[in-house]
């Protein structure tokens, strides 16, 4: 879920770094992917599994469409409304191919299996949740609403209950709006980004030690990762930010920032050319050699379908 976020960073120029880009074919793909031609979809999250099957949630109705990757329109795959779900957020898919869902302002975590059928329905109460990620043993989500990072330990086929990690009171400051989450090193570590109040200086990126349930600051470095989505490759951390465009408008963009070994610093190496409000995208994932994001319209004028994802433009 997007949170307009003034920043410092709307000048950001591409450098030239070297970044190693994924040895990947992107094959025969389309350029856009049409999530749905109804009204009020407002799509939001993404997700791709191993297979190239596509998923994609709706924020504005709870529903998730599903396609694949090489074919250009996904279809209904969980309606609106079923099991409560009338909100959709952040997903992710492990590999056993169970998808699990956010349910924003539901403060419901959903997870499926891959014929539809719900496995699992966990509650946070009060709970905003934005965004998930997923380890070994355990599911984290992200809750924008109290500045909590709940967890939920996996199992085999069981799902736990949903408990509060970190709260607001375990980060040095307490957080603004906390949004993308990714896990490394083993799952011992998560980088989670704050969106802040909306005011400059106030967006962050958290170090989150899992085992010891702190959090610390990240050092950003020549930009901004105060992001909606994330997407972590190696030491390669994407975000999907939002800043002033210098005509009274907003602009998005996905900035690339090269982390440090221990992940206590992140320096802003490259930024992807932007999209308009109109289009106000989300997140991002990987697909083959290239990047995709979520044209969600939460921030346009008069959101109008058909409602899209899209290639990133300028940045792999």
């Amino acid at each position: 879920m997007k949170k307009l976020l003034a920043s410092t960073t709307a000048g950001l120029a591409v450098l030239t770094v070297a970044v190693p880009t994924p040895a990947l074919a992107v094959g025969s793909r389309p350029h856009t992917y049409v999530v749905s031609r109804e009204p009020g979809v407002l799509p939001e999250g993404i997700a791709v599994d191993r297979d190239g099957t596509l998923y994609v949630s709706s924020v504005g109705t709870g529903a998730v469409y599903r396609g694949h990757v090489r074919n250009r329109e996904l279809r209904p795959f969980l309606p609106s409304g079923a099991d409560g779900r009338t909100r959709a957020a952040g997903l992710d898919v492990d590999r056993k191919g169970r998808l699990f869902v956010a349910g924003w302002d539901t403060g419901a975590l959903f997870v499926h299996a891959p014929d539809g059928e719900l496995l699992a329905r966990r509650t946070g109460p009060g709970a905003a949740l934005n965004d998930v990620a997923l380890t070994a043993d355990a599911v984290y989500l992200t809750d924008s609403a109290t500045g909590t990072v709940w967890r939920a330990t996996l199992n085999g086929p069981e799902v736990g209950n949903l408990v509060r990690w970190l709260t607001a009171a375990d980060f040095p400051v307490a957080p603004g709006f906390l949004n993308g989450i990714v896990v490394t090193d083993g799952g011992r570590i998560a980088l989670v980004a704050d969106q802040g109040s909306g005011q400059p200086g106030t967006e962050r990126l958290w170090r989150v030690d899992l085992v010891e349930r702190t959090a610390t600051a990240v050092e950003v470095v020549d930009g901004q990762m105060g992001a909606d989505g994330l997407l972590l490759e190696g030491d390669r951390l994407y975000g999907v930010v939002n800043f002033p465009d210098g005509a009274g408008g907003w602009a998005f963009a996905v900035n690339l920032a090269m982390l440090d070994a221990d992940r206590r610093t992140a320096r802003v190496v490259r930024q992807s050319r932007p999209a308009d409000l109109s289009q106000s995208p989300t997140t991002v994932v990987r697909d083959a050699g290239r990047l995709l994001w979520v044209n969600s319209q939460l921030n346009a004028p008069t959101p109008a379908p058909p409602f899209t994802v899209t290639q990133v433009p300028g940045l792999r």
